[in-house]
């Protein structure tokens, strides 16, 4: 018997999202499962205006009084980002802004010397947290984009399990993908294509896990004619040369974590790092560089 889905998108955390389950609920489910995604948006979402991590970054060189939630999110980010030696990096807000992602026009490539200010402003460590309260450093400002709408999906999953919905799949802009399965649907099947030309590459079945994916392709700047990409080396202050990073793992705000944090690297410090982290979390992926070479994990099982 073929198996019947409804499905609904809406526009959340500067993104698509797509909830696709059985046709057996009625569509009044759906107010259910996005309210918990909006309540997150609202609350813990850089971009959202009165948002506790929009407050934090407000009040930059003081403390400021946030909930449990909060704390225990940015805990989260700092854990892994001690991981990274400095290629992930919460508080880059700064750079990106120098670069121009929030302007009409970007005329020109920042100087070294401009980049170079703005780098002392990038350090996490220097985010403090004292029980309920949160200091950032002056002028220092926190984005969420690269963990945010993943760490939202996660809650809804925790919905969807907490609601007995045991075959689903959420598409979040097509960076954070997590599939839901029961044994009458043991897998989803995600398409994978280059963030350029939209070739396919290959195919992925998904079963109880999440894939998060990171390219520069979508976001960019266009100085002189050249594009630059919206994911930064906090190290180097510029804008990473590879093309896409893809991750499947069991949590969403993990895998995009690691996705965007391992964009930085190279093809064979890729699968160094990928090897490090499989020791704490279930993960494995692939990488394009800047020539299209394709790297992949040992166990990364594609479908041609």
């Amino acid at each position: 018997m073929d198996l019947i889905y409804k499905a609904q998108t809406r526009f959340l955390f500067h993104a698509h999202i797509k909830i696709k389950l059985s046709a057996f609920y009625e569509d009044d489910i759906f107010d259910e499962l996005f309210a918990v995604l909006e309540d997150i948006d609202k609350k813990y979402n850089s971009y959202k205006s009165g948002s506790y991590i929009d407050l934090i970054n407000q009040g930059s060189g003081g403390f400021v009084k946030v909930d449990d939630q909060t704390i225990h999110l940015l805990n989260e980010v700092i854990r892994l980002s001690d991981f990274f030696d400095g290629t992930y990096d919460i508080t880059i807000m700064p750079l990106i802004r120098l670069w121009g992602f929030y302007k009409d026009e970007q005329k020109q490539i920042p100087s070294n010397k401009d980049i170079e200010e703005t780098r002392k402003l990038v350090n996490y460590k220097n985010i403090e947290i004292k029980g309920n309260q949160v200091k950032i450093g002056k002028g220092q400002e926190i984005i969420t984009g690269s963990f945010i709408k993943a760490y939202a999906v996660d809650k809804l999953v925790d919905k969807l399990n907490e609601l007995g919905i045991t075959d689903a799949i959420i598409n979040a802009g097509g960076s954070t993908i997590r599939a839901i399965n029961n044994e009458s649907h043991p897998s989803w099947q995600v398409m994978v294509r280059h963030p350029r030309n939209e070739e396919l590459l290959f195919k992925l079945d998904i079963a109880n896990q999440a894939y998060s994916t990171s390219s520069q392709a979508k976001t960019y700047v266009n100085i002189e004619g050249k594009e630059y990409g919206h994911i930064l080396n906090p190290i180097t202050g510029f804008p990473s040369i590879n093309k896409q990073v893809g991750i499947i793992s069991d949590n969403c705000m993990t895998g995009d974590i690691i996705s965007t944090a391992l964009f930085n690297e190279s093809l064979e410090r890729f699968l160094e790092k990928v090897e490090l982290l499989s020791q704490d979390y279930n993960i494995k992926g692939f990488l394009i560089d800047s020539e299209n070479r394709i790297t992949y994990t040992k166990d990364f099982k594609i479908k041609q």
